[in-house]
């Protein structure tokens, strides 16, 4: 199980810039198979979502892939073992909400992603300060907890966030739920600008990033980017032939 924060400080440590592109798990086509295929697209991590039915911080795409791919029994089990049959070389991380954490019980939930070869989880309805008690539970699995930052967020929240999370720090570019936008919002590095006085952690941009141009404009001031409905509306087309040419395209322009 390689470590997340190390892979991705060997991409920043040696020039480059950071690319993890974001998949839903359970979705038709988002197999072993399609995994492998984003690792050799030159993916740095990969995250994958495993579906809930209450997607609170997701827009249109991602719900839609959401409540498809739960439409075809979709679980946290038969994603984790999507990622174990990978058998990737890069870092995983999972996105879920608290509900699946929770009712699995943290030990139980974090044990069956150390078994698929997790090594991160983003919970992005568990705000920083009510999660000690998973944080401790990551802790002792030697998972890392990824925390959001959003635009807005004061100072204070800012360095809680920095010093908890583990991995990166992922940096939420504008305010809203997932999903493509026209250009990317001046939030952005606005927010990566505050947090890094104030963290050591690698800090990626994430949510509306829709094109390969506005990856290399976040690569300019941000340690990397998190793509995720630009690659899932392929896959919801069922043309993962497209998705796979778009990471390609948003890996070249993240190289700098």
């Amino acid at each position: 199980m390689p470590d997340l924060e190390p892979s991705l400080r060997s991409r920043l440590d040696a020039g480059g810039r950071v690319f993890v592109p974001y998949v839903t798990g359970g979705l038709a086509g988002v197999d072993a198979e399609l995994l492998r295929e984003l690792e050799v697209a030159g993916a740095d991590a990969i995250e994958v979502g495993i579906p809930f039915s209450d997607p609170v911080m997701d827009g249109p795409v991602i719900q839609e892939a959401s409540r498809r791919a739960l439409e075809d029994g979709a679980t946290p089990s038969s994603v984790l073992g999507t990622i174990k049959e990978a058998g990737l070389e890069v870092p995983v991380a999972v996105m879920t909400y608290a509900n699946p954490v929770w009712h699995a019980g943290h030990e139980a939930f974090l044990d069956a992603c150390v078994d698929a070869g997790v090594s991160g989880v983003i919970v992005p309805d568990l705000p920083v300060d009510e999660a000690v008690d998973w944080t401790n539970a990551c802790q002792r699995a030697s998972v890392a907890p990824v925390f959001l930052a959003a635009p807005g967020t004061s100072d204070d929240r800012l360095r809680a966030i920095g010093e908890t999370s583990r991995g990166f720090v992922y940096c939420v570019a504008t305010y809203g739920v997932t999903g493509a936008r026209d250009r990317l919002a001046e939030t952005a590095a606005e927010l990566v600008g505050r947090l890094r006085p104030l963290t050591g952690r690698p800090l990626l941009v994430g949510v509306g990033i829709a094109e390969p141009a506005q990856a290399a404009e976040a690569c300019a001031f941000a340690d990397g980017v998190v793509v995720g409905s630009a690659l899932v509306r392929p896959l919801l087309e069922e043309d993962p032939t497209a998705a796979l040419a778009l990471a390609r395209a948003f890996r070249s322009a993240a190289r700098s």
